[in-house]
């Protein structure tokens, strides 16, 4: 597994006006959107690409396009829905795939309530969203699921990571297996708290996301 921490002023800058607790929801989302956009563009630095030539006004030009299959952009429900909107700005070719899990907050493990996922992933470029990757449990089982319809590297986007959650997605999925992982973040902070959050983080950001519904 390779974790890129994307150090970068723009993202800094946008990740800290998200965990200052006063910022509304309006705010929030709409930082959310900018900040994934920006990892994005990261993340997709090894996307799989096929050379074609087009005519310009004034010549032919050698380039590249994206290979088939499409990109899929699965959002993990319901925060990774916040998320959707950044990538899709990046990607707007792509399909778009659905896991739901929830967390159960005293045993922290998760659980899966939604899967809508396509049958066969076999050479597809693969993308999860998930604002934070705190315990780990989670991504670890949506990356699973991906790996059993065929899914040969995933590449996870999250706002942020806590150092527990990474070493558990890495001693699941080691160097060298399949699928090959990558995590792009915009951080990795101190620790876990012992309700499974990351601090310092930014709260819950499902409930940040969309409210405490």
């Amino acid at each position: 597994m390779r974790t890129l921490v994307i150090d970068h002023p723009l993202v800094t800058h946008k990740l800290t006006a998200l965990r200052d607790a006063t910022s509304d929801t309006a705010t929030f989302r709409s930082l959310t959107a900018e900040l994934v956009t920006l990892l994005a563009y990261e993340a997709t630095r090894e996307m799989r690409v096929q050379p074609v030539s087009v005519t310009t006004p004034v010549g032919v030009a050698r380039g590249v396009k994206l290979a088939r299959p499409v990109p899929l952009i699965v959002p993990v429900l319901r925060a990774g829905i916040g998320m959707l909107d950044g990538m899709t700005r990046l990607l707007p070719m792509a399909d778009v795939g659905f896991v739901g899990l929830v967390r159960d907050e005293e045993s922290l493990v998760a659980s899966t309530y939604a899967d809508r996922l396509p049958a066969v992933l076999t050479g597809r470029d693969t993308f999860v969203l998930d604002p934070m990757l705190a315990t780990g449990g989670t991504l670890a089982t949506v990356i699973a699921m991906l790996a059993d319809r065929g899914a040969t590297s995933v590449t996870a986007i999250c706002l942020l990571a806590a150092p527990e959650g990474l070493r558990r997605v890495e001693r699941a999925f080691a160097d060298g297996g399949t699928p090959v992982v990558r995590v792009v973040a915009a951080a990795v902070d101190e620790r876990l708290n012992d309700r499974g959050y990351i601090v310092p983080g930014l709260g819950d950001a499902g409930d940040r996301l969309f409210g405490q519904v």
